[in-house]
């Protein structure tokens, strides 16, 4: 499959457009896809394709299409908070929700949609992270438009789950249950996140089950309710406590309270431990940016079925490989077969593609510890 970011003419959701938001996930670390991802620059933020927009920038380029711009947040840490204010300038620095301390995507989650409902009482919420590929725009922005109408009249939590096309151990796993009263929506019977490759075939091969592509979407009010039933009182007692709060008052508030939360991920949150979650059938050409094996999986392989990303490469009986090198940079390969080969920076790594997920993060471990976070 080859990346296309082509802008789509799909236009702005209706009826009631105005009405739905979306809330980019932009803190994660992205260890998996070092060194290419770095402690301080991570995947997010990396032009990874060569296509003069990053990641998150692609993101933002996708939903501002559809959505009016003030309607778009964005969630990271502090860390990055400078970077996503450099690479999206025309949103808000009101609209950055920097975490004072990193509690998982969860809580993050949980102060976007309290913002967003203090907004707007009727809201729906899209949650996307601003990490994955999209090949197919249009047929994604046609099952948002499908998804926002099903959770607009149903108190339900949705997420988007794609076919698994291989036995992917990087992603997770939802199982499909009963089918809702709207067709290609079930009911979430399990979820299991990041099997080991034995579990993820014999999910593939039974049909059951569809890849979590983390974008999920609700009513703002129900999702919050949702995570009212699994959170402490952190953030919720600022309404009570001043119910005409300004926005210099909830930032305030968000610093002294905010690190009680506990730290959660959103997708253990709701799909593990949420009520009334159902996952919806949608082929838009989907694949997560998080691990080289499935970057190699999901883009067309050039001869030998070698990939290489916006890299110069001169390559001689050599097949199956995964090749990223820095500009400037001229990589010439002889008698590989299945390896990852990934420069930035001071690091270059080479290693055996397979499951490279848990074995990147080992490296990334074991580099920190003896040489030092500047590797890192």
């Amino acid at each position: 499959m080859e990346l296309n970011n082509e802008h789509s003419t799909t236009g702005r959701m209706h009826p009631e457009g105005d009405r739905n938001y979306c809330v980019i996930l932009a803190g994660g670390k992205g260890r998996r896809l070092w060194p290419s991802s770095r402690e301080s620059f991570p995947k997010q933020f990396i032009d990874f394709f060569g296509t003069g927009r990053t990641q998150l920038q692609i993101t933002y380029d996708r939903f501002v299409k559809i959505l009016p711009p003030e309607n778009i947040f964005v969630c990271t840490n502090r860390e990055f908070a400078s970077i996503v204010e450099e690479q999206l300038p025309d949103l808000p620095v009101r609209h950055i929700l920097v975490e004072p301390v990193n509690r998982g995507t969860a809580p993050s989650v949980a102060w976007a949609a309290m913002r967003i409902l203090r907004r707007d009482p009727d809201a729906n919420i899209i949650i996307v992270p601003s990490d994955q590929i999209v090949l197919n725009e249009e047929a994604f922005h046609r099952s948002l438009e499908t998804g926002i109408s099903y959770v607009k009249e149903n108190d339900v939590i949705l997420v988007m789950g794609v076919k698994p096309t291989r036995p992917e151990p990087g992603y997770g796993y939802i199982q499909l249950g009963d089918q809702s009263c709207k067709s290609g929506v079930y009911q979430v019977k399990s979820f299991t996140e990041k099997p080991e490759r034995e579990f993820a075939k014999l999910f593939m091969e039974s049909g059951e089950f569809y890849w979590n592509t983390g974008t999920f979407l609700s009513k703002t009010r129900y999702l919050i309710e949702t995570f009212e039933n699994q959170f402490p009182e952190v953030l919720r007692n600022l309404k009570v406590e001043k119910p005409n709060y300004t926005y210099e008052e909830e930032m305030e508030y968000v610093s002294q309270n905010y690190p009680r939360y506990p730290n959660t991920q959103l997708d253990s949150a709701i799909l593990e431990h949420g009520e009334n979650i159902y996952v919806m059938k949608c082929d838009f050409g989907w694949a997560d940016l998080g691990t080289w094996h499935a970057i190699y999986e999901c883009l067309q392989r050039g001869p030998e079925d070698n990939v290489v990303v916006d890299s110069e490469v001169m390559l001689d009986d050599s097949r199956n490989n995964i090749i990223k090198l820095p500009k400037g940079r001229l990589g010439v390969i002889s008698g590989l077969d299945g390896y990852i080969v990934a420069e930035e920076g001071n690091v270059l790594l080479i290693c055996k593609k397979g499951d490279s997920s848990s074995l990147v993060k080992k490296y990334v471990s074991e580099v920190q510890i003896k040489y030092g976070d500047e590797f890192v």
